[in-house]
């Protein structure tokens, strides 16, 4: 996950994709900089984290 810190990112959980700049990956919570503001999830609700791919 380190390696994606300051790439824009999708972020997969059970009811939603949130995309955004990833800021920080711990052990509880992964932190996103989204055009809506700050999204914050915590980790036991994500499914993957992978690199947006423009298309």
């Amino acid at each position: 996950m380190i390696e994606l810190v300051g790439k824009i990112v999708e972020v997969g959980t059970v009811e939603a994709v949130y995309v955004g700049k990833l800021i920080e990956v711990n052990e509880d919570e992964v932190h996103l900089e989204a055009e809506s503001g700050w999204i914050v999830i915590p980790v036991d609700r994500v499914a993957y984290i992978r690199e947006q791919i423009e298309e």
